[in-house]
Parts: structure tokens; C-alpha cells; sequence
């Protein structure tokens, strides 16, 4: 499936609309604007919240938690010691962890899974800024892998500091 993931400049927190391939607006992601870390709803058009994210403070490296229906999805943890490419681990409960590696700062990076592409991110097609593409492969979990590029996109393009 294809999405197109636009965050929002003018709001307050970290705000992103997420549409489907013809267009429709399918997902918003609402940024807690005055937190204590990061905190965001990803919820559906109805304002159902599907997965909630929550940055985690006292960690070793930019990590984040994906929750759904209560319980902790995937820890979102980017990798601190790597050489010439960023690579962050979506670490799920059991085997077989996507991986995302590739170029953040141009929005040109890949999931995998078991050496096999799941997602893929990318700018090319949008010369807008803070509009990307994403294709999920069929199969997979649309929601988390979204969730995931969300905190991609926070860890890597920090605007708080600018």
C-alpha cells in the first residue's frame, strides 16, 4: 500500500496527515504540544486512537515506544554506533525485527525484515517540504511501520532546536 505522509508546519507539537494512494486523508498523527518528551495519538479519520507513541527519557540513544490498546508494539531505538549510514531497529516481541537504513536527512531509507524490503521512505517524487512517499508491501503491519517513519522523521529532523 502507498501512503503520502505530509507533517503539518503550523501546529503546535508534532502534527502529520497520512493519505492513501488516491488521495483521501486516512491517518492523523496529533503531537501532545507541552509535554515532557514526545508524545503522539496516531489515530484513523474518526479520531480512533490505533497506536500512541512515547518517547523514552532516561535511554541510551533517541528510543521511543509504540503502544496499541495498552500494550507496549515496538521500541523504536535509532543506533548510536554506526558507521558511514543511520540504521534504527523496530524491536517487536519475537524474532525477526525490521531494520530502516539508509539516508534520513533525505528521506531515502528502507525497512527490512529477514533481508527482505517491507517499506521503503522516500522524497523523490514530492519537492515539497516535509512530504514523503511510502510503500508498505502487503502483509505487513501499515500502522507500525507509520508509526516507525513518524518517529524516523522526529529523531532525525528535530525541529524544536532549529
Amino acid at each position: 500500500m502507498r501512503y503520502v505522509m505530509k507533517q503539518k508546519l503550523f501546529s503546535f507539537g508534532d502534527d502529520f496527515t497520512i493519505k492513501d494512494e488516491q488521495g483521501h486523508d486516512i491517518y492523523f498523527v496529533d503531537g501532545k504540544a507541552f509535554s515532557i518528551g514526545d508524545k503522539l495519538s496516531f489515530q484513523d479519520m474518526q479520531g480512533n486512537e490505533l497506536a500512541f507513541i512515547r518517547q523514552k527519557l532516561l535511554s541510551w540513544g533517541p528510543t521511543y515506544e509504540i503502544y496499541r490498546g495498552g500494550q507496549l508494539a515496538a521500541v523504536v531505538k535509532k543506533h548510536l554506533f554506526t558507521f558511514f549510514k543511520a540504521r534504527f531497529t523496530v524491536d517487536v516481541p519475537g524474532p525477526n525485527d525490521p531494520e530502516a537504513s539508509g539516508d534520513f536527512l533525505t528521506h531515502e531509507y528502507a525497512f527490512q525484515r529477514g533481508g527482505r524490503v517491507i517499506a521503503t521512505v522516500s522524497k523523490r517524487w514530492f519537492s515539497w517540504t516535509d512530504t514523503y512517499g511510502v510503500d508498505i508491501a502487503p502483509g505487513e503491519d501499515d500502522v507500525l511501520l507509520l508509526a516507525a517513519t513518524v518517529v524516523i522523521d522526529m529523531v532525525c529532523h528535530d525541529r524544536k532546536n532549529n
